[in-house]
């Protein structure tokens, strides 16, 4: 299992990456962050972000669906943005939020690695 410090590092060692934050998503605070620039705040990011899980998670329970959310992709026309909930049991009401270069960053295997941090990471 891999701390949330080592998380992030490993988040951030991915192609492309801009930035990356474990968020609460009952707060919208960032529990940890790295990387980030004056563009991008991450604990703005981390805020706003968390109006978009919330919002797909009443959109899923008003249509009755009974399925989890593996990530949420937002393609912007110079970056990709990843928010992927945490699945284990001690990362309930958390997900990691990845910001990706789009120029340099292969999203498929982006997408790859952060399932195998999730996977790994224990708060």
């Amino acid at each position: 299992m891999a701390s949330m410090d080592v998380s992030l590092k490993e988040m951030m060692s991915i192609d492309g990456a801009l930035g990356a934050a474990v968020v609460d998503y009952s707060s919208g605070m960032a529990l940890g962050a790295q990387g980030g620039s004056k563009e991008l705040d991450l604990q703005v990011a981390a805020a706003g972000n968390t109006e978009v899980v919330k919002a797909k998670m009443r959109t899923m329970d008003s249509l009755g669906l009974k399925d989890g959310i593996e990530d949420i992709l937002i393609t912007l026309n110079s970056q990709y943005h990843i928010i992927r909930p945490i699945t284990g049991r001690s990362g309930k009401g958390l997900f990691l939020y990845l910001a990706l270069d789009r120029t340099r960053a292969n999203l498929a295997l982006a997408r790859h690695q952060l399932r195998g941090i999730e996977e790994k990471m224990e708060v």
